[in-house]
């Protein structure tokens, strides 16, 4: 492994962290769903970011469901954040058209 690849895993768990951390403390502070589902994608983020450098280190495997060769896991993770982000901007755009 290069000084590149663990400058990546470093920044990428190191920013990652810190955005779940902050995302958790907001989740403490409100009760809005639009804001709650902003936090979950967050952290879904964070997961998948520690899934990815499990996966390549090749600490992951084992016998879990695959479609074809591909894992399950990893085409559930990276698409998991974005279904939440999704479902926050929905909330908050009905929001706004219910109030009008």
């Amino acid at each position: 492994m290069d000084s590149g690849q663990v400058t990546y895993i470093i920044s990428r768990l190191a920013l990652g962290a810190l955005a779940s951390f902050f995302a958790i403390m907001l989740w403490s502070k409100t009760r809005d769903i639009a804001w709650m589902l902003m936090v979950i994608g967050t952290i879904a983020a964070y997961v998948e970011t520690v899934y990815s450098i499990l996966e390549l280190f090749g600490i992951t495997g084992g016998t879990v469901p695959s479609i074809g060769s591909v894992p399950l896991v990893s085409i559930v993770l990276p698409c998991l954040p974005t279904v939440f982000f999704i479902a926050a901007f929905v909330v908050m755009v009905a929001r706004k058209y219910r109030h009008r």
